[in-house]
């Protein structure tokens, strides 16, 4: 779970709850009520969402597996307990 949180939703959130801290940082600020949340970017947050989940994807593509050539084998039972996968 925390995988899929660390790189699928945060990434693609991110930029969302930078806005709402700068938001929330510049009511403050000011002292302006206004309906901030009505007059967001939100078209531009979720390019940059989605921006952020591409570069994170293909960071973690690029990084992980192994090498050309190995065997990958796959999570198995041995003497009652789970041995994770592997490359070989």
């Amino acid at each position: 779970m925390t995988r899929i949180f660390l790189t699928y939703i945060l990434p693609l959130l991110l930029p969302t709850l930078v806005y709402f801290a700068w938001a929330w940082l510049m009511r403050h600020k000011t002292g302006k009520g206004k309906d901030w949340w009505q007059e967001g970017p939100w078209f531009w947050l979720t390019i940059a969402g989605f921006g952020v989940l591409v570069v994170v994807l293909a960071i973690t593509a690029a990084t992980g597996g192994g090498k050309p050539g190995q065997e990958y084998i796959p999570p198995r039972m041995e003497d009652g307990r789970i041995v994770p996968g592997e490359f070989r």
